[in-house]
């Protein structure tokens, strides 16, 4: 492992004599939160060609065993590598959080969400009061914590897990009129506004989708972090960086394979992504 100037700690290997400049970026996540990435690789790489896995048979990894979650990992890991991506992007909290990333052994480079989403926030902080939502897995790991004080040894870290925003987001219950989206956000958040915090880090990349919802609770004077937002602006740094940037003038191709229901997933992509005229949306199997 070496890390970037940046501080994104990323993977090398020796098996990248076939990736180039055009080679796509992978990305990966439990279900449909990790397009918050892709959405961001979009704007700020409109040329790159995209392959997502969103594994919605089995999400939410959140609530599983580690074991468990470094299976799955190295599954969606290994099905985006057959594809010769040039980048392999870990969006989801909780892979970042519990695998090891020497376990994930990619063709080029590799980046979870914890780090770029840590820094953004020590640099948004004025108080040096930081709060982190993710999954259960997530909170229980403290990668987010141990990151933050690690780099800024004063800061006041709350974390909570809010395990319900996961499914909400995956089936379509969100938005400021979605009575129980907005029920349990007041039940989860509460307590964090009352700390004082000026920045919370949406530690699970599904919790964008609802961000209105999480910053009413939390007030005009919180600072939101998306880590999936994070991870893909740094995930253009690290391709600048490596001059691994697409040099085709042409639109990318955004192709995003499920492990469950097409339909279901098209359905629901659209809150991550807007239209979906450019992308192919295929179904796929891991086991």
């Amino acid at each position: 492992m070496k890390q970037s100037p940046m501080g994104i700690d990323i993977i090398m290997t020796n098996t990248t004599e076939n990736i180039t400049k055009n080679s796509a970026i992978g990305v990966f996540d439990s279900g449909l939160g990790g397009l918050t990435a892709v959405r961001e690789l979009q704007r700020l790489m409109p040329h790159e060609n995209i392959v997502y896995l969103g594994d919605t048979a089995r999400v939410p990894y959140g609530t599983k065993s580690r074991e468990t979650i470094t299976k799955y990992a190295l599954q969606d890991f290994d099905f985006l590598k057959q594809f010769g991506v040039k980048l392999t992007i870990a969006a989801c909290g909780t892979v970042s959080s519990v695998v090891d990333p020497a376990t994930l052994e990619a063709e080029g480079l590799y980046t979870g969400v914890i780090r770029p989403a840590v820094l953004a926030a020590i640099n948004a902080t004025k108080n040096g009061k930081i709060a982190v939502i993710g999954t259960s897995a997530t909170i229980r790991s403290g990668s987010y914590k141990r990151l933050i004080n690690e780099i800024m040894p004063e800061a006041e870290v709350y974390e909570k897990d809010c395990p319900m925003f996961v499914p909400l987001v995956e089936n379509g219950f969100v938005g400021r009129d979605n009575l129980p989206c907005t029920m349990i956000a007041r039940e989860y958040l509460e307590p964090l506004k009352k700390t004082g915090v000026d920045t919370l880090i949406m530690g699970c990349t599904h919790y964008p989708i609802i961000a209105d919802v999480i910053g009413d609770v939390m007030g005009d004077g919180v600072k939101l972090i998306s880590s999936g937002g994070e991870a893909g602006r740094y995930a253009s740094e690290l391709l600048r960086e490596n001059n691994l940037l697409s040099d085709r003038e042409t639109e990318g191709k955004v192709t995003l394979y499920c492990t469950d229901s097409v339909e279901l997933f098209r359905e629901n992509a659209v809150h991550f992504l807007g239209e979906l005229d450019n992308a192919e949306i295929k179904g796929c199997t891991l086991e």
